[in-house]
């Protein structure tokens, strides 16, 4: 097929990011917002780490595929232009749901996704797909990972890591001697080993256009579904794709041996903070690899007399005059003397009373925070209390950082 441009090169990789999914595991942080709109470090949305890490890796193609409330997710995105993928000929591209062919509509599942995309990945000339998500937390140059997928002749590279947390929440993978993946169990009940998928798979795109096909035309005979959602029997890629490439037995693995955090639930958003303020978490001042955004312009950070700061993040437009310890201080947040954060992640705009105590909090844009103790002093799993805002706007126009 004719690439669209003459200057297209004679290997085209397209990044594709998974940026629709509802994230009800992160709720209410997502009641009014894109998971990859959620504010991360004060200074960031979730979503800027895999774009800056796609722009420091060269790729120019860098797709976005958007569902659930992309209002607040567009308008950060400012059309690739902090990201510097605001090109004429390459850059960013918004997929929203549509519809008017069969394969349209909105998602049941990324292997519904994927499956929506392929025949447009096709007519773009692409070889290559990279296929993210959205809400992992990592530092990792691409261009390796491409470089071995052509080299090894894979269908598919999964991009791996070792957690030291159960694996049964992620796609547990094994290989062999040469790095070809045997087996991938999906969240598995009695996962084998501590080796998992990362969520970010280099796949060739003319297999994967073809097995999604011969996979939803085998489901529909099976399960003779409603023609109008072809390929919702896909669900996620873990289930069906991805085992099914493995059996073709020309996957291989990519590992991974920094950070990596998914933080795609309350406990691990929160956990992915206090790594950051213990000085283990996500790498923020790499002069060579930096965090990029769409900025927002603040004051300098405020630190009162009577202030007392140990361990934390501070961001620009805060104000504090209380105690603060191992917590983030987000964009307008002002700590008044007397009262004490601790463990805390306070994402912006709000007031933390005299006489309040807060432990193991987080406070969304916004939050109402009442003058007295809130949260516990033993966190945990599930245990992580989260402050609201008593009326949200982020969908009627408000911008959820600044609250203007």
């Amino acid at each position: 097929m004719a690439h669209p441009f003459p200057d297209q090169p004679a290997r085209s990789t397209v990044a594709l990011v998974l940026a629709g999914g509802k994230g009800s595991r992160l709720s209410p942080l997502t009641d009014a917002r894109a998971k990859p709109a959620v504010p991360f470090a004060g200074s960031y949305r979730i979503i800027d780490v895999v774009l800056s890490n796609l722009a420091h890796s060269g790729l120019q193609d860098v797709w976005i595929a958007e569902q659930y409330r992309p209002f607040t997710l567009n308008r950060h995105l400012a059309g690739g232009r902090p990201w510097d993928l605001d090109g004429t000929r390459h850059g960013l591209q918004i997929l929203p749901p549509a519809e008017g062919r069969i394969e349209e509509g909105f998602a049941a599942g990324n292997g519904h996704v994927l499956h929506q995309h392929a025949p447009l990945l096709e007519s773009f000339g692409a070889d290559e797909a990279v296929i993210l998500s959205a809400d992992h937390l990592y530092l990792l140059d691409l261009r390796p990972v491409l470089e071995q997928h052509r080299a090894t002749g894979a269908e598919l590279t999964v991009v791996t890591t070792e957690v030291s947390e159960h694996p049964g929440r992620y796609g547990v993978v094994q290989t062999d001697d040469d790095g070809r993946v045997t087996r991938y169990d999906y969240k598995p009940d009695d996962p084998q080993g501590s080796v998992v998928a990362t969520e970010i798979f280099v796949y060739d795109v003319s297999v994967l256009a073809r097995v999604t096909d011969e996979l939803v035309a085998a489901q529909e005979q099976e399960h003779d579904p409603d023609p109008s959602i072809e390929g919702e029997t896909l669900g996620d890629y873990g289930e069906s794709i991805v085992p099914t490439l493995v059996e073709r037995g020309k996957v291989f693995e990519y590992r991974h041996t920094g950070y990596w955090r998914d933080i795609g639930t309350v406990d691990s958003y929160f956990q992915a903070h206090m790594d950051l303020v213990a000085g283990r978490g996500l790498e923020l001042t790499r002069a060579d690899w930096p965090i990029t955004t769409n900025p927002r312009t603040s004051a300098p950070a405020s630190i009162g007399p009577s202030a007392e700061v140990r361990d934390a993040l501070v961001c620009a437009g805060a104000r504090v005059e209380g105690a603060v310890s191992e917590s983030v201080i987000g964009p307008g947040v002002h700590v008044e003397p007397g009262a004490s954060v601790r463990r805390s992640v306070l994402l912006g705009s709000c007031v933390v009373p005299a006489g309040a105590e807060l432990e193991s909090v987080i406070a969304d844009v916004g939050a109402e925070i009442p003058a007295e103790r809130v949260g516990r002093t033993k966190p945990g799993p599930g245990n992580i209390t989260v402050l609201e805002p008593a009326a949200r706007g982020p969908e009627h126009g408000q911008d959820e950082t600044t609250g203007h």
